[in-house]
């Protein structure tokens, strides 16, 4: 009697427990380790504006998947770090992802200073790297395929700065920043555009940490420029522009979107930043990708670098589905059969692209940032360029192309 007894009360427990879990519907993960993801951001230093959305962009895309049954399966499960928009940091925080946290993939490298130090420890690791980086240095690494970059080359970001500044009736052209892996292309490209111009150019490499560079403006102004390009981050070009507002510069000012940005905009006043043009990769705005991400993390127009790490992240979870496995090396293998499949279906979230894969389709994801179609060296293959310029305390887009 007691053995009937204990086992009517077994089967009472086990539908409660089925009742319980038919109000709150779960999928049931197959056995087997959750896949681990690592995002590798600026959430402090010059790249703080950023890092924090492009983390909730990630978040959003695995809740969303773990939601609808993970990836073959099985959970993804994100281990967020913090860069500091500093190499050693960003070596340091790279090593736990990949040597404690045995991440399959680190997403989101921002500074290219960051990117150059951590790939060599993915690809010694096989562990894939995804980046937002563009010094045309990064992919001349020898990667051995474990690095992608949704950012454009700085030969291409060069080539549109002083393009832009012909545009704006520049002849001399005066280039300013900071020593990164990306000054002497940006220049050398730069250069090129402007003098099959018939123009002139001429840089200076300054220190990022000085409070004030009224030296190096007043160096700046004796080549008499019409336009100076500032290729340094926000802080360090709040400090320059309103050095040079001070000495009375009148001509084109043109930086980077990244830097002069709304909260540069907001910290300076509104004179100093005025009639400033900036220069970014555009995001693929009215795309389907891009409007599911707007409403994913309620941002209204995400920045380039969150779109791009949007696109990583679907990206690395297609990858994993199409090989059957999350290694480094099966994310490797499999990135362009669904970035660029020949004929595949459009996709444009990991959700369909994950149906499709197991349906035995090919795929072709086209993301927030645009077209993720990627050189064999890990490259981009095109990008548009956003042009947008201070105008009375408000950013306003100049145009598209």
């Amino acid at each position: 009697m007691t053995e009937l007894t204990a086992s009517r009360r077994q089967v009472l427990a086990g539908a409660t427990a089925l009742a319980g879990s038919a109000a709150f519907p779960c999928f049931a993960f197959a056995q087997g380790a959750p896949i681990r993801i690592g995002t590798l951001t600026p959430l402090t230093g010059a790249g703080g504006p950023y890092g924090p959305v492009m983390v909730k962009a990630v978040k959003a895309v695995i809740d969303e998947v773990n939601a609808a049954g993970g990836v073959n399966g099985r959970k993804v499960e994100l281990i967020s770090e913090d860069d500091q928009t500093n190499p050693e940091a960003g070596v340091r925080a790279a090593r736990k992802l990949i040597d404690i946290d045995k991440v399959s993939a680190i997403l989101g490298t921002w500074a290219s200073s960051v990117t150059t130090a951590v790939a060599p420890l993915c690809w010694e690791s096989k562990t894939f790297l995804c980046t937002t980086s563009g010094a045309d240095s990064i992919t001349a690494l020898p990667h051995q395929g474990y690095l992608i970059r949704t950012q454009p080359t700085t030969t291409l970001q060069g080539k549109k700065f002083g393009e832009f500044a012909i545009e704006q009736k520049a002849k001399r052209v005066f280039f300013l920043s900071p020593q990164t892996p990306f000054a002497k292309s940006q220049f050398d490209n730069i250069t090129m555009a402007v003098k099959a111009a018939g123009g002139e150019t001429a840089s200076l490499i300054y220190d990022d940490k000085k409070p004030a560079y009224r030296t190096e403006i007043d160096e700046v102004l004796r080549f008499k420029p019409d336009a100076i390009v500032f290729g340094g981050y926000t802080p360090d070009t709040a400090v320059m522009l309103k050095d040079l507002y001070r000495a009375d510069f009148k001509g084109t000012k043109i930086a980077f979107g990244y830097s002069v940005n709304q909260k540069l905009v907001e910290s300076v006043p509104a004179e100093v930043v005025d009639k400033t043009f900036m220069i970014s990769p555009s995001p693929a705005e009215g795309s389907k990708a891009y409007d599911r991400l707007v409403k994913m993390i309620g941002v209204a127009a995400p920045d380039p670098y969150t779109t791009q790490i949007y696109d990583h992240i679907n990206l690395v979870l297609m990858a994993i589905a199409m090989a059957g496995d999350s290694s480094g090396a099966a994310i490797k293998d499999a990135i362009r059969k669904v970035s660029q499949a020949p004929g595949g279906a459009r996709i444009d979230n990991a959700i369909d692209g994950i149906k499709a894969i197991a349906a035995k389709q090919a795929v072709d994801y086209d993301g927030a940032s645009g077209p993720c179609d990627f050189t064999e060296i890990g490259d981009i293959s095109d990008s548009k360029f956003r042009y947008e310029q201070v105008q009375g305390g408000k950013i306003v887009l100049v145009k598209i192309g």
